[in-house]
């Protein structure tokens, strides 16, 4: 696994909108609920978890449009309005917390999720690392992924 950098930058797909961010990230996890592979016409997403105040955007407005989710909360999906790439998800009460999708990123050599939620629902073709935080739905709450970020990246 690569580095971690301590400030990172990533883009839409037509370059319109570019941010930074400057930090630490919280954690890196896979999602595999039918929601993500739907929205990335994959099979699963991925979320890079950072502090809000971190992430500078530039080059104009986020499109926004917002989705209910299984635990009744809703997320905001922030996308580039010239493209349509997703860059960012926000829930609902998570004010503080901003989840990037980390394939926009520059440099996304240094990304490996330490975990995988929603394994109820992934693809029976997808391998999980050995050793990595497993949950067939949502987890109770993010401590152990943040946690397990943490010991890995310091």
């Amino acid at each position: 696994m690569s580095q971690q950098p301590q400030d990172f930058h990533g883009q839409c797909q037509c370059g319109a909108l570019q941010y930074r961010v400057s930090g630490t990230p919280l954690t890196l996890f896979a999602c595999h609920c039918t929601e993500c592979q739907r929205q990335t016409a994959s099979a699963f997403g991925m979320a890079l978890w950072v502090r809000e105040p971190q992430v500078h955007v530039e080059g104009g407005e986020l499109a926004v449009w917002t989705r209910s989710m299984p635990s009744g909360k809703t997320m905001a999906c922030s996308s580039c309005p010239s493209c349509g790439t997703r860059l960012f998800h926000q829930v609902q009460g998570q004010a503080q917390i901003l989840s990037i999708k980390p394939g926009t990123l520059n440099n996304t050599r240094w990304l490996e999720p330490v975990g995988h939620i929603w394994t109820d629902s992934k693809q029976p073709w997808v391998q999980l690392a050995q050793g990595a935080l497993q949950y067939p739905q949502n987890p109770p709450d993010f401590a152990g992924l943040m946690a397990a970020w943490s010991a890995q990246h310091g």
